[in-house]
């Protein structure tokens, strides 16, 4: 994963602008855009065989704790752009974290608050996959 630049080394664009675009990305993770949303095998262990719709309710209900999570502050979040959340799912503790690429996913971005310049790559994995 990227490494998170502090806001004051970034772009213009701000914080604010950056957090609603990845809110945007949290809200629509089964149709991206041109984003991208991947999830570590440690997550997949924990949702099963899913071929043939088996256990899609638990990746659905994945799904919507990444979705759904508003729990940030300055521990979380200290720069109030809304790229990382932790959550519990099956009983284990699990990380969601939006990190910020040039569209051909080659280099970071030059403005996270820029969608003409930046693919958002959001990653599901457990707490001890980091």
């Amino acid at each position: 994963m990227a490494e998170q630049t502090p806001q004051s080394d970034r772009a213009t664009g701000g914080a604010a602008e950056t957090a609603r675009l990845n809110d945007w990305l949290r809200e629509h993770l089964t149709a991206p855009g041109n984003n991208r949303v991947v999830m570590t095998s440690g997550i997949a262990d924990l949702i099963g065989d899913v071929s043939l719709f088996r256990n899609f309710r638990k990746r659905a209900e994945l799904l919507r704790a990444v979705r759904d999570f508003d729990d940030f502050d300055d521990a979380i979040d200290p720069y109030g752009e809304h790229d990382l959340g932790r959550f519990r799912f099956g009983g284990t503790d699990c990380y969601w974290k939006i990190d910020y690429y040039n569209h051909d996913l080659s280099a970071g971005s030059e403005d996270p608050a820029d969608p003409f310049k930046t693919t958002r790559v959001l990653t599901i994995m457990r707490v001890d996959e980091r």
